[in-house]
């Protein structure tokens, strides 16, 4: 097995620099590039891309970076989403974070992100062990609905939104709670860590998952994603801790027609 220490570390470097100054710009006034339906593009997201660029193509300038404020794949690549939960840092939000995956010859072999507002960095490189500042996580032991507390993202631009609410509410009668934290990639970190029991979204970007996919497996959960059809960088994402029957929970009831 390779031994990818020298890029979580890169990984881990750069997630805290881009961490540090979103965290150091978070009662600034905010600069937006573009407000889209349901979503927002703030200029410090490309300025914290192009800072996580430079620190990791100095390292390893043979490896690419894509993301989403752009760049190329190749390789050997990093797959970069500089600051997951942007709506929540623009309404000052502080659950958002940073996070840094590497992709090798199309497997994901390391997963690093960073939350600067709790300083709590996740990390996991394929076939090791998760951890959460150096001390080891684990997915919960939660095996029955009604105790999980689970995320279920239910639509909007998508085009699942009718769909999605139906699931809402069939699987929200089932569990204890349910979250919705806006980032992706931190509540599959939660799941990593036991705080959270299951993470389900229709759609969904790599750049969102790929790295917390990594810490999540590392963890001993499972991830399950299928691609769109016209687009292999997004698809629905099922994650979960391996033990609740989740699959089971999702399964919605037909629906009854009116007379």
């Amino acid at each position: 097995m390779t031994d990818y220490t020298v890029e979580l570390r890169s990984a881990q470097l750069a997630a805290r620099s881009a961490g540090e100054l979103l965290r150091k710009r978070f009662h600034e006034p905010r600069v937006v590039d573009e407000h889209l339906a349901h979503d927002i593009k703030l200029r410090l997201d490309k300025e914290c891309q192009q800072l996580i660029g430079d620190i990791l193509l100095q390292r390893h300038p043979s490896y690419a970076v894509l993301g989403e404020e752009g760049g190329h794949g190749g390789e050997c690549e990093w797959i970069v989403d500089p600051l997951d939960g942007t709506v929540n840092y623009y309404y000052g939000i502080p659950l958002f974070c940073v996070s840094i995956a590497l992709r090798v010859h199309g497997v994901m072999q390391l997963g690093c992100v960073y939350a600067p507002m709790t300083d709590e960095l996740y990390c996991a490189v394929r076939g090791g062990i998760a951890l959460l500042n150096g001390q080891k996580i684990h997915v919960s032991n939660r095996e029955q609905m009604n105790q999980a507390i689970v995320f279920i993202g239910h639509g909007t631009h998508d085009g699942s939104g009718e769909l999605g609410i139906r699931r809402f509410a069939h699987v929200s009668a089932q569990v204890c709670k349910v979250r919705i934290l806006g980032t992706a990639a931190l509540s599959l970190c939660y799941v990593a860590a036991g705080k959270l029991d299951a993470y389900v979204e229709q759609s969904i970007h790599l750049w969102d998952f790929a790295a917390a996919q990594v810490i999540l497996e590392a963890a001993g959960g499972t991830l399950e994603f299928s691609a769109h059809k016209n687009n292999p960088l997004s698809g629905s994402v099922t994650a979960w801790n391996g033990k609740l029957p989740l699959h089971e929970a999702l399964t919605l009831p037909p629906t009854i027609t009116q007379p």
